[in-house]
């Protein structure tokens, strides 16, 4: 025990490190339950491994029900309580004769275990994620009560572990705790370390007062046992009340003259350990809890019963989020990641919104929705999705962010940003419709109108993307299907990315899902997703723009037809945003099933096809830049055996968030955190790498952050591009000429040329001149009739 800051700050320490072991073997031991595999801890200490872990089949069961780490959970041997121990050495051979030796030593004995071994550092690495999953595992399972912390850190020397497992789940059962859900027991076995969350009623006066009666008894059970209430963090205040249960009342004395000492008036973390607060006084819920609960949400939260007080109080404090660098392939979170501050970290921000729900009447923001604070936390959040994947407890900020931008914002103006990027399709679809690409491309890029555009429109000054002429649908015009179309008809979704800025992707998709067979349809009525208006927390006018589009789409669901998205945020939107803008729809709920991307309907959906191969001339090698939305949503495995299918070496790159994510890196003030985000891992590996390695990068934004930051030169291609370059007889751009090798140049719409570009520029010049004439002579003649 320490003395958890009440006495001292510490300044700076020395570390002595431990040199890491080269090999690693793991061995995981299953017994009839978790109490048996306790008593089997003494005699595998006696063999000095380097970890030893327990897991119950609680927790397994918690990790399947949230399809977690499912390929790891197979591995298990028999058994519903579980070991696992880590030896070590300099050789993988020193390290197999240790787990060897534990497995003779245990053959024949009461301790006999059901046992299986592995030296595959990435294979252990995966089972040692079902015990570092516990904490998210075991909170907010579905269709069974919250669990809480209280009593998770409890510790009894490793040789009565087995007992006193049996004694705190006899405590379990005796105040209504236990039941076919848990509570799971797991933890450091090795140090007789427990951790569990406990089913506490911490919403009603009875509840609470059964919560204080459960510690009292856990504190007496354990302190009979030898043990400490706290064997890995501090007491705290949920547990500082009951350390004379511990220590006795002459020690305890002992304590407050001590801390009278080093603190004299009671400075330092006052409340713990020497006349500290009662477990049940302050507490975070409680009988006295109210907290608002809007009713006019736009979200369904139907994993939360509907409730964003529930959502808000998801998070659990495991700090997943608050990771330095991209790492182990996850996304969250990319603004901690760079600026470092819990504020704009997911934890910093879910304790805000909960803290907005004002449950207790004395916090610090009172004006709700309205509340700046808030908001000001939520400006650097990506809405990159990582969280709603990467999060143990299931926090969907991007959606949280989006919900609560609509509230703020209702019935008063918005940042100029919003009208500029949420609009955005709507502008789109007038460029196309003006067939006025050219002007406004000339525009955009004319020199001083190139940064006064931005400026005015409340964005970065970044290149405007370049309107391309013709769109996807205006080709599409003009071509038609063509193929036998023999699997029947799938429906291209026109994005108004793809659609309007980079039609290539969509033409090479075209080419390759009639190879396959697809009879291609493409929608030519103005059509949207919706995204940008989620995004910038527009969901009045999100709803009724998705809504349109369901009913559109309606029909070709209805029949069992696919719909194949290329870009991976508008595909998101139909697979995960949609069912819950528009709960009950059973045509959003037939769109979402029938809602693939290219890799699935290729791979999935289209049996007997082969793509075309791309390293009949040498290896092909890919870096990925892999969406984060389709990194939270769709997955990235179809797309990884369609390249393999195809001869593509790909990595697909541990670099987060490429730091653009639809609006957020358009909108000033974020320019510094969005390059920051892609100088992580994505522009340095891309400025590192052979010329001959493509990039990949299905999103608009990676290929946009990619263009226009310091990439080495390097352009994204979509995996449609990358593989249509291929095909025998294409006919779209794509196909005729991209290249399939070293450079893998895409297709892109070309910035207009310096005649153009001063053409414009003259053009405005001209057209300002003359309003301001208008001006001046309407001003005189309103002078001159008023005198």
């Amino acid at each position: 025990m320490g003395s958890e800051s009440t006495l001292v700050t510490v300044l700076h320490a020395e570390l002595t490190l431990v040199p890491v072991l080269q090999a690693r073997s793991l061995v995981i031991l299953g017994y009839p339950d978790i109490a048996t595999a306790a008593d089997a801890v003494p005699t595998i200490l006696r063999h000095e491994p380097v970890a030893l872990e327990g897991v119950d089949h609680y927790l397994v069961h918690d990790e399947q029900v949230k399809d977690m780490n499912a390929e790891a959970l197979s591995e298990l041997p028999r058994g519903t309580g579980y070991l696992l121990v880590q030896f070590g050495g300099e050789s993988t051979e020193e390290a197999d004769r240790a787990a060897q030796e534990l497995l003779a030593d245990l053959d024949g004995t009461e301790h006999e275990p059901y046992a299986k071994t592995f030296d595959d550092p990435e294979r252990e690495d995966e089972l040692w994620a079902v015990r570092e999953a516990g904490l998210g595992a075991t909170a907010h399972q579905p269709g069974h009560r919250d669990t809480f912390e209280g009593w998770e850190d409890s510790a009894v020397p490793p040789e009565r572990l087995g007992d006193y497992l049996r004694d705190l789940r006899a405590l379990y059962e005796e105040f209504g705790y236990a039941s076919e859900a848990g509570p799971s027991l797991y933890g450091h076995f090795g140090q007789g370390c427990v951790h569990t969350r406990i089913p506490f009623d911490l919403f009603t006066a009875d509840g609470v007062a059964t919560y204080r009666r459960f510690m009292e008894r856990a504190a007496d059970l354990v302190a009979s046992y030898g043990g400490s209430f706290s064997g890995e963090h501090g007491d705290g205040q949920s547990r500082g009340e009951l350390l004379p249960r511990m220590f006795g009342e002459t020690i305890m004395a002992a304590f407050g003259e001590l801390k009278h000492i080093f603190d004299p008036q009671n400075l330092m973390n006052p409340g713990k350990v020497v006349h500290p607060y009662h477990l049940d006084e302050n507490l975070r819920l409680g009988a006295h809890w109210s907290p608002r609960a809007p009713q006019d949400l736009f979200f369904a939260y139907p994993e939360d019963g509907g409730s964003f007080v529930s959502a808000a109080s998801r998070c659990v404090g495991v700090g997943n989020c608050r990771v330095s660098t991209p790492q182990g392939g996850q996304v969250m979170c990319p603004s901690y990641q760079v600026t470092g501050e819990e504020e704009h970290s997911t934890r910093g921000r879910a304790r805000l919104l909960f803290e907005m729900m004002n449950g207790h009447s004395d916090g610090r923001i009172t004006d709700g929705w309205r509340s700046t604070e808030v908001r000001d936390a939520l400006d650097l959040c990506l809405a990159c999705k990582g969280c709603k994947t990467d999060c143990p407890a299931d926090v969907d900020m991007a959606t949280y962010k989006a919900e609560f931008l609509a509230h703020h914002y209702a019935g008063r103006l918005r940042p100029r940003a919003d009208y500029a990027l949420g609009w955005l399709p709507v502008a789109a679809r007038a460029v196309s419709r003006l067939r006025a690409a050219p002007v406004v491309n000339a525009i955009s890029h004319a020199p001083v109108l190139r940064e006064v555009i931005p400026a005015a429109a409340g964005l970065e000054r970044r290149e405007i993307p370049v309107f391309a002429r013709p769109t996807l649908q205006q080709w599409w015009a003009g071509r038609g299907p063509l193929g036998s179309g023999e699997r029947g008809e799938v429906l291209l979704w026109p994005d108004t990315f793809t659609n309007t800025f980079h039609p290539s992707v969509g033409q090479a998709a075209v080419e390759l899902l009639e190879d396959a067979g697809w009879q291609v349809r493409i929608p030519t009525e103005p059509l949207c997703c919706g995204l940008t208006w989620i995004s910038t927390g527009q969901l009045t006018t999100a709803r009724r723009v998705l809504s349109r589009t369901t009913q559109m789409l309606a029909e070709h669901v209805q029949r069992g037809g696919y719909v194949v998205g290329l870009e991976p945020s508008c595909t998101a939107v139909f697979r995960s945003d949609a069912p819950d803008l528009l709960a009950g729809d059973q045509d959003v709920l037939r769109l979402q099933q029938a809602t693939v991307t290219l890799a699935e309907l290729l791979m999935d959906h289209s049996p007997g096809w082969r793509p075309p191969r791309l390293d009949d001339a040498g290896t092909t090698r890919a870096l990925a830049q892999v969406h984060c939305h389709q990194h939270a949503i769709m997955g990235f495995d179809a797309d990884t055996r369609l390249l393999q299918a195809a001869g593509v070496d790909a990595e697909a790159l541990d670099s987060g968030c490429c730091g653009l994510a639809g609006n957020f890196g358009f909108t000033a003030g974020h320019g510094e955190v969005s390059e920051a985000c892609a100088e992580q891992v994505l522009l340095p590996r891309l400025r590192a790498a052979d010329p001959d390695t493509a990039v990949l990068a299905d999103g608009f934004s990676c290929r946009t952050q990619i263009h226009e930051l310091d990439s080495g030169g390097r352009e994204g291609l979509h995996l449609a591009e990358l593989l249509a370059a291929r095909l025998d007889g294409g006919t779209s751009p794509a196909s005729s000429s991209a290249p399939a090798a070293g450079g893998h140049l895409p297709s892109r719409p070309p910035v207009p040329g310096a005649p153009a570009r001063y053409a414009a520029l003259a053009g405005a010049g001209l057209l300002a001149a003359g309003t301001l004439l208008g001006i001046a002579g309407a001003t005189r003649s309103l002078l001159r009739g008023r005198s």
